[in-house]
């Protein structure tokens, strides 16, 4: 088990805000001092603005550069636009451990599965896991992924890169209604991508009963429908009983069986290719214990 992380994704903070360095202190905490779990520690690697123009405008890299385009969510910080492309940098640098065969997770901060192509937001500068996907189409020339996103908050930024991508199989599962007000059952894709959009929003309270129904009848038939070459995960783990944002009821044992099930997929479909990629998770203990579950799941 390989873990992308970077010590420059803890160095900025704002006070009280839920997106905090603690984050990734108490997960790295956790799995440090675990003895079962083979882990390698590896560092970010190198993300250049060709990656990031495929999922992002150049005006949405401009504004970035000179700290623009925030909302009341997503403050500046100096060197911020850095911290963002570190974030990038770690999820490209899971493909290529993934492509020669390892089991890989980034652990980094800022998430991205808000931000869409021209605007920040939702604490997210950069989309990590479309830049991802649109590496994996262009790099290794596998023109079929599927992104699973079981974050609590609806990944709007990731569906609107994708929406008339039929290439791209985007599901959610979420709390709604919710921030930021999308990821509706009838949002399904355009034109010749309708159908590969699939949103199962849940009431808030939902838990472990509704998020393994919502895999097995929705996301399970339609994945081998799809039949995808990779298969990449926006982990976001707000949707735990004890996260602060969030108001679900989802346990740490039920992401390690939501895992278990997304890389049935990738076993089935795509020899094992699998990513995933930090998005939310703001209780510090329920946090770092579902990463834990969700990376024993991976290498069981």
């Amino acid at each position: 088990m390989r873990i992308i992380t970077d010590e420059g994704c803890t160095g900025y903070s704002h006070p009280g805000h839920p997106e905090r360095p603690e984050r990734i202190f108490a997960t790295r905490q956790r799995l440090r001092t675990q003895t079962e779990l083979p882990i390698t520690w590896s560092q970010s690697g190198p993300c250049d603005d060709a990656a990031i123009l495929r999922a992002h405008t150049t005006e949405h890299l401009a504004r970035l550069s000179k700290l623009e385009d925030f909302d009341e969510d997503t403050p500046s910080y100096p060197n911020l636009p850095a911290y963002a492309r570190a974030s990038v940098g770690a999820a490209l640098a899971a493909l290529k451990a993934a492509r020669a065969g390892e089991t890989v997770f980034s652990l980094m901060r800022p998430p991205g599965h808000h931000a869409t192509r021209n605007r920040a937001m939702g604490f997210c500068l950069f989309n990590n896991v479309a830049i991802a996907a649109r590496y994996i189409q262009r790099h290794h020339k596998l023109p079929k992924v599927l992104i699973v996103d079981w974050d609590v908050h609806h990944g709007n930024g990731t569906q609107a890169v994708f929406d008339d991508d039929p290439g791209v199989f985007y599901f959610s599962v979420h709390q709604h209604p919710f921030y930021p007000g999308t990821g509706t059952a009838d949002e399904r894709g355009a034109g010749k991508a309708e159908g590969t959009k699939l949103n199962v929003p849940l009431p808030a309270g939902s838990g472990d009963t509704e998020y393994r129904r919502a895999f097995v009848e929705q996301l399970v038939p339609a994945a081998d429908r799809f039949q995808p070459d990779f298969v990449l995960v926006s982990a976001g783990f707000d949707a735990h009983a004890d996260d602060t944002l969030g108001g679900m009821r989802v346990t740490t044992q039920c992401y390690g069986d939501l895992t278990r099930i997304v890389r049935q997929i990738a076993d089935r479909h795509c020899q094992g290719r699998l990513v995933s990629v930090l998005e939310g998770g703001y209780g510090l203990d329920g946090l770092a214990a579902s990463v834990e579950a969700h990376l024993r799941v991976l290498l069981d």
